[in-house]
């Protein structure tokens, strides 16, 4: 067996790949973080002092939807998100000793109090809202100047997924929905985020938009869709699903 691992390697959310995007094989460090049983699969920072090899790059993690499947930017995503937890848990949340990385599973062990630290997913909301047979809902955010995007936001506390769906179209643009229906799901790492899907049907209500998030929101007919989402996102998937009756997520877990 090759004593070079698959190395996952990034600085912040950029990666490092060749030019045909393929991931560097590399010694593996006593530091690095093992994704394999057989630790040919590894994640780690940039080292400060590390130079980018001739022929490598660094690449938005993002810009790696266009190029790779489903699967190739779920291994990344959770490289990338086990690195930021590692990364976040150096010390004990409950008395502040420098914690341990378990040898044996995904913990941050403290060893003086025992408190483990396990990675954390948050939880978010993404809905595509349509009205009549030929229009959705596409709002623009205050940090895009372009592009339209659909309804997103976190789950609170206490609060069931459909729940969180209809207080966040309230919230952003003062509609009321209906006939909240599961899509699918995505992992997202910006920065540890489960993104879950879903379609709503338009209610009630006029747009009234949260000036401090959205900066603009319509309902869009079909054929005059602004700027949106890249191909590879799920809300891309979402919108190309409600226009052409394609699945959100395929048999082979290949997003559209």
């Amino acid at each position: 067996m090759s004593n070079l691992s698959i190395a996952y390697i990034f600085q912040q959310q950029q990666l490092l790949v060749d030019e045909q995007f393929q991931l560097p094989r590399v010694e593996k460090l006593h530091s690095d973080l093992v994704l394999s049983d057989d630790e040919q699969v590894v994640a780690r920072d940039l080292l400060p002092n590390e130079s980018i090899p001739v022929g490598y790059q660094l690449v938005p993690i993002r810009q790696l939807l266009q190029y790779w499947n489903h699967q190739q930017f779920e291994q990344a995503s959770r490289a990338v998100q086990l690195l930021e937890w590692r990364r976040n848990h150096q010390f004990c949340g409950r008395c502040g000793d420098k914690t341990q990385q378990s040898i044996d599973q995904f913990a941050m062990m403290c060893p003086s109090c025992g408190y483990n630290q396990y990675p954390r997913v948050n939880p978010c909301v993404i809905t595509i809202i349509t009205r009549g047979d030929d229009e959705i809902l596409l709002a623009r955010t205050t940090r895009n100047k372009t592009m339209y995007s659909l309804i997103a936001g976190f789950v609170e506390v206490g609060e069931t997924l459909e729940e969180a769906a209809r207080r966040e179209t309230l919230e952003e643009v003062g509609l009321n929905i209906k006939n909240i229906r599961y899509l699918a799901s995505q992992p997202w790492p910006f920065p540890s985020n489960l993104m879950v899907a879903f379609k709503a049907e338009y209610h009630s209500g006029e747009i009234k938009i949260q000036e401090k998030e959205i900066s603009d929101a319509q309902f869009f007919k079909f054929d005059q869709l602004p700027e949106i989402p890249f191909k590879g996102s799920i809300a891309y998937a979402m919108i190309m699903h409600v226009m052409h009756g394609t699945p959100v997520a395929d048999d082979t877990s290949e997003w559209l």
